[in-house]
């Protein structure tokens, strides 16, 4: 196996494959490298998501980028094929739903405002018209709600593969091996040294590690403000059916559920301690989630919860957005990470921007400028009004 690459990817993950795949759709003729340590992705934060796809955000980059992405995905089967054989990713575009007490209302109507400027096409429901749309619901503590209807969910596992499976006819190459460290000399980088002590030479090295990102950086001694976060997921199956498959469903307490199939995925964005965490507790959607949904509607009364997962964000811990950039202080070396629960539905469009970026030195098809590392110190962050 060659050991010199012209480019090279630290992460095997939806980002770093996205990328990939753009390079090589773009004319890239280069050799790409990109390691993964977990050959069955077993840990990996792309087949752990819930795999939700949705426009409604609130700052024009992130718009932009859900509205390139979800155009992707959906010719994504036809696009991605290998060989003729589709690349089946189960998109169900059943919407998305945000349930608004008379704090967030006002936020919302604001946001509103963004997302119609740039084509998004909400729907803002009162209380009785949230009622008549979802009539399972308890609506009383509502003020109403807004729809995303060109939104919904796609299988992350199925789309990782698909990217995998396109970017390896394409001509990449996948190592299965640990990146220790990145490899530098005098502010440029030069390569990656594994585990095992193999050194792999290249003149360009793509941080594409998620969770991994933020300490993989500090390595380097480059400091980029990401950390591991916990999220758990729970499937459950109530005794009482609903009427129609459920969106991807808001609650103003922060809790989320959606529709799968005859199951329903329940989780609840609550802050935890960073770290490495892969642990489930059952206890918690007992005692803390479980009321919540029994409040919301009487059909979450009778439950069963039948299985569950964690997986982690790769945290951006100052303004919750991604990164897409160089880094002004090392030559040859990029960042692609901090989506912060973002990351399957942007995946799209961040890669598409972060090819454009190495090829051409610019972004051409949607500026992702603000979303450089150099607005850490600049202080020009995003902030997002619409962070679930």
């Amino acid at each position: 196996m060659t050991k010199k690459f012209d480019l090279i990817i630290v992460g095997g993950g939806i980002m770093s494959s996205s990328v990939a795949y753009n390079l090589y759709n773009d004319g890239y003729t280069g050799k790409i490298g990109i390691f993964e340590k977990d050959r069955g992705y077993e840990y990996s934060s792309t087949p752990r998501s819930e795999g939700g796809i949705r426009q409604t955000f609130s700052t024009e980059v992130n718009i932009k980028m859900s509205q390139y992405s979800y155009k992707k995905y959906k010719t994504f089967e036809e696009d991605m094929k290998v060989d003729n054989d589709l690349a089946v990713i189960d998109f169900n575009e059943n919407g998305y739903l945000y349930l608004l007490n008379e704090q967030s209302m006002p936020i919302f109507k604001d946001i509103i405002k963004i997302q119609k400027s740039l084509g998004v096409k909400t729907n803002l429901m009162n209380q009785l018209e949230t009622q008549d749309f979802f009539p399972e619901l308890n609506v009383d503590d509502l003020a109403g709600s807004v729809f995303d209807p060109e939104a919904g969910s796609a299988d992350p596992y199925s789309v990782l593969q698909a990217y995998v499976k396109k970017s390896k006819q394409l001509g990449a190459t996948y190592i299965y091996d640990e990146v220790e460290t990145i490899l530098t000399e005098t502010s440029k980088v030069t390569g990656v040294q594994t585990v095992n002590g193999e050194r792999y030479i290249a003149p360009i090295v793509v941080n594409a590690a998620g969770p991994w990102s933020g300490d993989l950086s500090k390595k380097i001694g480059i400091e980029i403000p990401i950390k591991p976060l916990k999220r758990q997921l729970f499937s459950i199956d109530t005794a009482d059916k609903f009427s129609k498959e459920i969106p991807f469903t808001f609650d103003p307490t922060g809790m989320h559920f959606r529709g799968e199939r005859s199951k329903i995925v329940v989780g609840w964005a609550t802050e935890v301690p960073f770290g490495y965490d892969f642990k489930l507790e059952k206890s918690f959607f007992e005692e803390e989630i479980w009321p919540l949904l029994a409040a919301r509607s009487n059909h979450f009364e009778r439950l069963k919860l039948e299985s569950g997962w964690t997986g982690l964000y790769d945290y951006n811990y100052v303004d919750c957005n991604a990164i897409i950039s160089d880094h002004p202080e090392m030559e040859g070396y990029f960042i692609i990470t901090g989506f912060s629960g973002h990351g399957f539905q942007h995946a799209p469009a961040a890669g598409k921007g972060l090819s454009e970026l190495i090829q051409l030195g610019k972004f051409e098809t949607i500026d992702l400028s603000p979303l450089s590392v150099e607005r850490f110190k600049s202080n020009k962050l995003i902030m997002e009004t619409a962070v679930f």
